[in-house]
């Protein structure tokens, strides 16, 4: 990667609930145009460690560095501020509006007459669908009506429009189909191509290994570790998840375990 300034660089963050760690001492960092995926069990921690830098929950302790600055994120608000968008599984679109309607959901263009700006909104839809799904055709039907690959790119075009350098993607491909599926995939890696640095919430492991430059395991809020994709096996990765072992910890005898 030739810029040796981190996106995202999370530092030593902890967060409590009562007396439970949901999140214990986790570092981890993004790059530009990097997929960065963050797996682990259900309980692992990982929704809550993306929490506090999409400004959902505050940490207890610990420091967010954007581009290399320490910034304080203590709600969406601030998080967006710095270019920091979040892209749940529920994708958070109004089933009745069309493709240019949920784009600028809740930021409409107006006329100065302060009339809704529909040519102006359809037109920047149109101009960043263009890059990201140029064959997406069809921008006057109400989403409802629409695949879930078409969804979620609507939800991605929302997201770069408003200057998004850091992408949070919650299980991106759940519930889709493979023509789907590689549909987002192509998004994602066009989104790669921009320098948009994207983490990767996904309990699908054969997405981690087709999208991801770099996996982070967490396990009972800790972080078991960061490693390269190129560098291990889908079973490495599955005995990290499960038992909480780097690959050079792990033995034959637990990795044959484990595919038994």
């Amino acid at each position: 990667m030739s810029d040796p300034t981190p996106l995202v660089d999370m530092r030593n963050i902890h967060v409590s609930y009562g007396g439970v760690h949901a999140v214990e001492d986790v570092s981890i960092d993004l790059y530009p145009g990097e997929v960065l995926a963050l797996v682990g069990g259900n309980g692992a921690g990982k929704s809550t460690l993306i929490k506090t830098l999409s400004g959902a929950v505050v940490p207890d302790s610990g420091e967010i560095h954007i581009n290399g600055e320490r910034v304080e994120i203590t709600n969406p608000r601030d998080a967006k501020q710095y270019g920091i968008e979040t892209i749940y599984q529920t994708l958070a679109l109004a089933e009745n509006l069309d493709t240019p309607g949920n784009m600028f959901l809740g930021r409409e263009l107006t006329t100065r007459f302060g009339n809704l700006d529909d040519s102006a909104m359809e037109d920047a839809a149109r101009k960043v669908m263009k890059r990201l799904n140029p064959k997406f055709e069809n921008f006057k039907i109400p989403v409802a009506r629409l695949s879930g690959g078409q969804r979620q790119a609507i939800a991605i075009a929302r997201a770069v429009h408003f200057n998004a350098r850091i992408l949070i993607m919650d299980e991106p491909t759940a519930a889709l189909g493979p023509a789907e599926t590689e549909q987002v995939a192509n998004l994602i890696r066009s989104l790669k191509s921009e320098g948009i640095g994207i983490i990767l919430i996904s309990h699908d492991i054969h997405d981690v290994f087709d999208l991801a430059d770099r996996i982070s395991v967490m396990l009972q809020g800790r972080l078991v570790g960061t490693v390269n994709k190129d560098d291990v096996t889908m079973d490495e990765v599955l005995a990290m998840i499960i038992i909480g072992k780097m690959p050079g910890e792990v033995t034959q005898d637990e990795l044959e375990e484990l595919r038994g």
